[in-house]
């Protein structure tokens, strides 16, 4: 079963995979980093470890019943000239999800309610927290895996680079989430992130091939824009502290 890896073939094909794997995930770890951030820091750990493991597991058990993921990209039904999958429903009614809870989030941190009523509902809010990471944690380990039954052809290989993957968002998943609370604009920034992650899986769904390398050089210029001002911002604090 693992005489397979002592092929050079495999390793280069793992070490590609993984790394797809670790893009793709970022959409995860940024709803989830945001998700979580409205919770008291006890409870926003607890949520990222557990919708973190959540993907994985789901991850590894989509794996696992590769036939009925590939059977998700055949035709279900045809409509406005456009044949429907169960792939393309998925993706469709999660890009629906991701546009309304960006929206939602982005007046919510307009219209934000005092800190006290917040800490006051954080424990009512962490079930629909992890029921919400439950329902995008599907719907990001559909496309991830239906990339890696495209990028590889043994299932161990894959599912090593999804668990390696998976341990590599982990660690960062903590850091990401903690500089998303440091800098308040992060936050927005990755709201609109959503947003567009939402609206290039209702795009997916619909038919529509949009090459992610676009979608993702996006981001890292938005990301480093950010970068940039949040330094500029630190000098100038720097400065006025001195003087």
């Amino acid at each position: 079963m693992f005489d397979i890896f002592l092929d050079p073939a495999v390793w280069a094909s793992l070490a590609t995979l993984t790394l797809m794997e670790i893009v793709l995930g970022i959409d995860n770890v940024v709803f989830i980093s945001v998700i979580v951030s409205k919770l008291p820091e006890p409870l926003a750990s607890r949520a990222r470890q557990l919708g973190l493991a959540l993907a994985l597991v789901f991850r590894v058990l989509l794996l696992l019943v590769l036939t009925w993921i590939i059977g998700l990209s055949q035709p279900v039904f045809a409509a406005f000239g456009h044949d429907f999958s169960w792939r393309d429903l998925i993706l469709l009614a999660g890009g629906l999800f991701l546009i309304y809870k960006a929206t939602y989030e982005i007046h919510h941190t307009i219209e934000e309610p005092h800190e006290t009523d917040l800490k006051a509902k954080a424990q009512a809010a962490f079930g629909a927290v992890i029921a919400q990471i439950i329902v995008i944690d599907m719907v990001f380990s559909v496309d991830s895996i239906v990339t890696a039954i495209g990028m590889a052809q043994h299932v161990e290989v894959m599912i090593a680079a999804v668990i390696i993957s998976m341990g590599v968002m982990y660690v960062a998943s903590g850091s990401i989430a903690a500089f998303i609370v440091k800098h308040p604009t992060t936050k927005m920034l990755a709201l609109a992130f959503l947003l567009l992650i939402g609206v290039t899986l209702v795009g997916e769904g619909l038919g529509f091939h949009i090459p992610k390398g676009y979608i993702y050089s996006a981001m890292a210029f938005a990301v480093l824009v950010e970068a940039t001002n949040i330094f500029a911002m630190s000098r100038k604090k720097a400065r006025g502290a001195k003087s």
